[in-house]
Order: C-alpha cells, then structure tokens, then sequence
C-alpha cells in the first residue's frame, strides 16, 4: 500500500480520484439528467421483458372511436351515461370507477333545453309538461345509488373554491405524508347530486415524469385548503376503487418514524399504504412503479358492446370497472414504457391490477445507498489496481465490473421486481477508467519522450524506440553481456587545440563527432560517452546483435575513411582562407569480451554504461594504435569472430595495469582489402616473422621484415620500423632463458 501511495501515485491520481468523488457527489444529489438516464434504462428493462397480463378482475369499459360512431358524439346525454352504469349493474360488476368528472349540469336534461328551444317564457303548460320529466343528472344519480359507483376528480394547480366531499377515512403512522405527497391547489368535483349518492371519489389525474412518460402512479394527493388548513389527503381513482370493492372505510399510510421503520432520524418519506386487506409497497412520495403490460384486449370491452347487451355477465361480474375513453379525439392519451399513446384509463386499471396481484416493482429505500457503495468500492479498487496491473488487465476488470452490475440489475427486476441502476455506477466507473487510462497513456509517452529526448543523441533510433518502450530499464543495476567495446581518440589533439580559439575548436569538434556518431549509429552501436575528442561506444546492448564485433569492425573502418574525406574538406577551406592545418589522424582501439552493462551511477543521476576487464584492454588498445602506426588495433576476441576481414597480427603485448599478455591485432580493412594480392602477401610474410621473431632467429625474421615491407606497397611503414628497431636491439642483447617475445606497452 505504501508503494502505491509514493509521490508519482499521488501526482498521478489526483484527477481520476477528483472524478471519483465528484461522480459520488452527483449520484447523491440526483439531478434531472442522472434520474433520466435511469428510467430510461428501466424502460428499456419493461420493453425486453413486459409484465405478463394476469386476470386480476378489473375491466376497462372504453368509450372509443367505434362506441362513438355507434351511440354518438360526446359528451352523451346523462340518460347514456346512466343507462351504461344500470347495465354493468345488471351484469353484476362489482365496482364502476370513472375516469370522467361530470362538474356540470347535462345540457340535455329537458328543464335545460327550455332556454334552448324559446328565446322567451315557453307557452303556457309547456313548463309544466317539461317539470313532470324526469332530469337527466337525477337519472344518473339514481343509478349511480344502485350501484358501487368512485367519481372522478380532476385535481389542478390553480386555486379553486369547490372541495371533494371525502368517502373515506384516512389513519396515518409516522410523519406526515402531506410532507412527502404531489401537492395541488384546486380541484374539479362532481355534481353534488352525484356526489351524494357515490360510493367513493377519487383523483384521476396522472403526474407523468419530466419526460411526459407514466411511470410512476401516486396512491395519494395532498389538496390544499383556501383557509389555509391543513391540506386534505385525495385518493387515487386506482385506491379508491380498490377501497369501494373491498367495503373498506379507511387508509392506513406509514411513513418514516412509524413504528419498524427506519429514517435515521430523516423524513425519508412514505413506505406503504394499506387499502383494506392490502399493502401496497410505495416509493417515498406514496407512488407505485407501473409494471406496464402494454395493451391488452382481454382487459379491454367497448361501451357499445355494454349497452347493446353484447357482453356475456361472466365477463363483467365481480370485476372493478372503469369506464375511460381511448377516442383520439378527447385527448385521454398518456405516454407509458410501452405505449407512447395509452389511454389514461388503462394506467389506473393496470394500477389497480397490480395492487390486486401484488405485483411490485420497487426501489427500496437502501438501493440509492447500495448503488453508492458500489460504485465507491468499484472506483477504489480501478484507482488501486491501474498503477499495479496497467489499462489492459483493468479494462477488463472494467468490463466484468459493467457486465455485472447489469447482470444483477436485469435479474433482480426479472425476478424480485428491483429496479436497480446499473447505468450511471457504469457509466462512472468507465470515465474513471478512461481518465485514468488517459493519465498512464500521457504519464508513459511522457516518459517515452525523455528518454527519447536523453538517448537519441547517443544511441540507434532502434535501441531508443527500445527503452522507450520499456523506461523500467532506466533503474539502477547491471547485466553481464558479451560486448565488442570501442575506443575513438585524435592523435596529438592537445597540439591541435592550441592553434584554435574557443569558437573555433568547437566548431571543429562537433564536425568531427557528428559523423562519427552516426556511423555508430547506422552499424547498431551505442554511443556511451564523449571524453573531448575521445568517443566511446559499445555493441549488443540494449538490444541483442549477434554480429556485434563485424558491426563494431565496420564502424571502425568506415570512421577511418570519414577521417579522410573530413581531412580533405578541411584542407580545402584552409586553403582557401589562407591559414595553416594539420592532418587529423585517430586511433581506434575495438575488444570483445564478457562486460557489466547497465545503468551505473547514483539514485540521482547515472548514465547508461559499460564496465569490465575487456572495456580497460579496449581503451589501452586505442593508445597503442600511434605506437603500432595502424589506425585501428583490435583484441584477440575480436579478431576471432571477423572472418573474412583483413586483419594482421601486431604483437604479444602486455599493456599497462594488466600481468598478462594479450595478442594484438591491426584492423586493415574489409573483405574486399583481404582478398587484395598485397595483404595476402603480407599476412603471410608477417605470420612466418613473427614465428622466427619469438623463436629468436634474428636472421630469417629480418628477411622476413624485409620481405613485408616490400610486399605492403609503402603501408605500415611504422610497424616495420618498429620491428627493425626491436630486432636490431635484441640481436645485440643478452636475453633471458625464458623470453618469450611479449612486448610491454610503455604508454597507455
């Protein structure tokens, strides 16, 4: 944990955490776009999987198209009405609940149609023959009598002075729900005559979503008083009519604070109503989800049919009947999840089913909190496992964490009726992920871009691309590789530099390294330092190069041919300007051998290096290369894995800091010099010298000499030299038993 909390973490982290708490502060707040976003998803939930239509008794007697284009345009004569409400009687209906208000007197009735008829006082006896029949809404209330009747209410938002005549008692437990109810100001009332003679009332007006959508039906209003009282409590037409049936007298609401329930001292709101033998699970504002079927025709029986006496009575007795209208034409359209155009009243004879059946979908009162939890636990462990694991492994953690907080959800409506939001936990815990992603992707090219940044100068663009690709390489610690290891200085450059001021040297030294890095560079090497003039490189690391040495061999001999046309670019611009220069020449000095490579230096600062017995033999080979007169000296490793190239051997030599000899070679050039007439000629003679050297035959050693330097067409004068110095000085010596014909380097 400690590793995961380090400062990099921290800097890291900061905005996925941000997003973490800040995704946790909206879900808890809750606003109009996140609650969206979840009923849309519960719709969806209803489309794939509809509730299944059961026979709970409950009719919707439809005044649609049809019935009107059969009994007449609404609104039909109260004697209509009361003649459909005597049929459903006959039948024996249990309940007739009506999704209609009748707030108005009929036009019809005949003492009405009076002022209808004559503009002035009808003639005498016409008034009194119009008394004696009988009115229309008089009619409607006597049937209205004998029969269980809920009215309808039309509640509205604007004040008015009419009040429903309460049919029912009201029993509370807890706080009040009036806190926790849809309130309204005024409401729209029937006729009292009607009023009187009702079983019931109740309010059929629907508060959809913020969308328009139904999907959420109050059991209760609160109506508030004009005097200023405490507002009424109005049933829903769906309760009432459940009440009527039941010949119940009372509601039961238990709210937060009631005995068993738990607020934690908050008004959390209403937690069930109870309707006669019933209890019916609410959310906090005493609504019920609508667990929609959609349309069904075995619910639905044209008014026509009724009262034309085309219903057989098993289909009618013992049912809750409302009567409602589909009819287009008078505007009793409501959107639900699965019909964007259902009649009003089947949203209340479905409510009404469900509360027979019950059959719930419910949001507990824990679910806000457990969906919390699980998106805080979610987010953590991304936050925890993203430094550990990397993107790859979390995206799938992602993904198994999306794909199972809707497996849960999608089971527990299928089977429990939970609506539970998968949604916006996915949906956060995603743009965590992202983010966060985003963060480590930034974090690594970063990174990526540095060590680009610090090594293109030194290495191949392929050793470069490696640790970029991989910057756990840049910590400190070693390898043990075999290595070919390169030595680069110029010759006498002490003096040179004395011939050039500051601006000159530099422009000098860089059009000298420039090109000789990059023909490292181009044959794979790595550059590991410059000392000055001097340069330093090595090959097969980073990257393994099982042609290390031929590589490093090449670079060698094509950094001596640059040399020469350098020498030759600096001459001509001497010339031109007037003023003396001298040659460049440098040494190179090439060893293959078993090396430490890796990051060398301290926790703050360390460079990327090589270190070992061969590295020194390297470096003293490059000085030797002026006492030799050959540009290029090798080692005996190297030597042994340049097939094909022109080398000859040089000498048995001990160089300083070491006790034991080490065969040294001259690097002459590629395999196109080896096949030359003169070189083999002079690797033969050179051979066979050295064999009569270290045997001490003077004589034929220095024929053999003599032989060399007339073969090798004016090259290596310095080396025969020195050799005819040697034998020159030995002939006349007094030697030792146990020579052996080493050499010891007397400079480094």
């Amino acid at each position: 944990m400690a590793r995961l909390l380090s400062k990099s973490f921290r800097s890291i982290w900061l905005v996925p955490v941000a997003i973490l708490v800040l995704a946790l502060v909206v879900r808890i707040a809750d606003p109009a776009p996140i609650e969206g976003l979840r009923l849309g998803l519960f719709d969806e939930f209803q489309r794939l999987s509809p509730a299944a239509y059961e026979d709970a008794g409950v009719r919707v007697i439809d005044i649609d198209d049809e019935t009107l284009a059969r009994i007449g345009q609404w609104p039909w004569p109260r004697t209509q009405v009361a003649a459909l409400v005597d049929r459903l009687a006959a039948l024996e209906v249990a309940v007739v609940a009506f999704d209609i208000v009748f707030a108005e007197p009929d036009r019809t009735s005949p003492r009405r149609m009076l002022s209808t008829w004559f503009n002035a006082a009808p003639p005498s006896g016409v008034a009194d023959l119009i008394g004696t029949l009988p009115d229309h809404d008089d009619l409607l209330g006597r049937a209205i009598a004998h029969t269980p009747v809920v009215l309808g209410i039309a509640l509205t938002t604007d004040t008015t002075p009419q009040r429903p005549r309460p049919k029912w008692g009201i029993a509370q437990a807890g706080d009040d729900p009036r806190l926790f109810l849809p309130p309204f100001a005024g409401a729209v009332v029937n006729l009292p005559q009607l009023t009187e003679r009702a079983a019931g009332a109740g309010s059929f007006s629907i508060v959809a979503e913020r969308d328009g959508v139904i999907r959420r039906v109050p059991l209760l209003y609160a109506l508030a008083q004009p005097n200023g009282a405490r507002a009424e409590l109005i049933p829903s037409l769906a309760a009432e009519a459940l009440r009527v049936a039941q010949n119940a007298s009372t509601y039961m609401i238990k709210s937060s604070g009631a005995s068993g329930q738990t607020g934690f001292g908050e008004a959390t709101g209403i937690n069930h109503v109870r309707v006669g033998a019933l209890t019916i699970p609410t959310d906090p504002r005493g609504r019920i989800w609508l667990h929609d079927t959609g349309y069904v025709r075995e619910r639905t029986i044209p008014a026509w049919r009724v009262l034309q006496g085309d219903v057989a009575p098993e289909e009618i007795a013992g049912t809750i009947a409302f009567i409602g209208t589909s009819a287009a034409g008078l505007k009793d359209l409501r959107t639900t999840p699965l019909n964007p155009a259902a009649p009003g009243v089947d949203v209340h004879a479905r409510v009404t089913e469900q509360m027979v059946l019950g059959d719930f979908l419910q949001r507990p009162d824990w679910l806000t909190g457990a969906e919390v939890i699980y998106l805080l636990l979610f987010g953590l462990a991304l936050l925890l496992l993203l430094p550990r694991w990397g993107p790859m492994a979390c995206a799938v953690i992602t993904a198994a964490g999306i794909a199972l907080a809707v497996a849960v959800s999608w089971l527990s409506y299928r089977h429990l009726g939970w609506l539970i939001d998968p949604l916006y936990p996915s949906l956060a815990a995603l743009a965590l992920y992202l983010s966060a992603s985003l963060l480590v992707f930034l974090r690594t090219e970063g990174e990526r871009r540095r060590v680009r940044s610090a090594f293109s100068r030194y290495m191949a663009p392929a050793l470069v691309e490696r640790l970029a690709e991989d910057p756990a390489h840049l910590t400190l610690g070693g390898e043990m590789r075999d290595m070919t290891i390169l030595f680069s200085d110029i010759r006498d450059f002490t003096s040179l530099s004395e011939t050039m001021d500051a601006t000159t040297l530099t422009r000098f030294i860089n059009q000298f390294l420039t090109p000789m890095t990059n023909i490292i560079l181009r044959h794979r090497g790595t550059i590991d330092k410059y000392m000055g003039d001097a340069i330093m490189a090595f090959w097969n690391a980073p990257l393994d190069d099982p042609d290390h040495a031929p590589n490093a061999a090449r670079a060698a001999l094509q950094m001596v041919g640059e040399l020469e046309r350098l020498n030759r670019d600096w001459f001509e611009r001497a010339a031109a300007e007037g003023r003396p220069i001298h040659k460049v020449a440098i040494g190179v000095g090439l060893n293959t051998g078993p090396c430490c490579v890796g990051n060398l230096g301290s926790d703050l600062r360390f460079d990327y290096s090589v270190i070992g017995d061969d590295v020194n033999l390297a470096s003293r080979l490059e000085g030797q290369s002026k006492t030799y007169g050959v540009p290029i000296v090798i080692g005996e490793n190297t030597r042994a894995r340049l097939d094909g190239f022109a080398v000859l051997e040089l000498d048995l030599l001990r160089v300083k800091g070491k006790t034991r000899p080490a065969r040294v070679f001259a690097l002459l050039g590629d395999e196109k010099v080896a096949g030359e007439v003169w070189f083999r000629t002079v690797h033969e003679a050179q051979g066979a010298m050295l064999k009569a050297y270290r045997a001490r035959d003077w004589a034929r050693a220095a024929a053999l000499l003599g032989l060399c330097r007339r073969s090798s067409e004016g090259r290596l004068q310095t080396l025969w030299e020195l050799y005819e110095a040697r034998i020159a000085e030995l002939r006349a010596a007094s030697l030792p038993s146990d020579w052996d014909g080493v050499a010891t380097a007397r400079q480094k």
